[in-house]
């Protein structure tokens, strides 16, 4: 075999991988949908970590349990640390400007007249 032949094999095998890793991790991300039109309440434990879902398609809403991995949305949750103990509106339309506390945004007519589960 040759050294020609033997370069472009290696370069089919990378086209392979990178073609696989394109498909579970795109270059462009998803965008958010819409979960819910209100936020939920939620008591926040000081020091403790949570996982906001960004991308809209979490069963356990407000916090994210692993669908953007296996919709392969590119897109990932927001991580935090609750600074203390109270309870908190954390957005569920994913359009907040405070993420991921509510800040009033899903009272506006786009996120009204959007589906739930449909990007806006």
């Amino acid at each position: 075999m040759t050294a020609c032949v033997r370069a472009l094999q290696k370069l089919n095998q990378r086209r392979d991988i990178s073609s696989w890793l394109a498909k579970w991790f795109p270059k462009a991300p998803a965008k958010s949908v819409v979960a819910l039109k209100t936020p939920i309440k939620v008591e926040l434990v000081k020091g403790k970590t949570y996982r906001w879902c960004v991308c809209g398609r979490s069963k356990k809403q407000p916090f994210c349990d692993g669908s953007h991995f296996f919709q392969r949305t590119g897109l990932s949750p927001l991580k935090f640390k609750a600074q203390e103990t109270r309870i908190v509106a954390l957005c569920t339309c994913k359009a907040t400007k405070k993420p991921p506390y509510c800040d009033g945004t899903h009272r506006s007519e786009q996120v009204q007249k959007a589906e739930v589960g449909s990007p806006l």
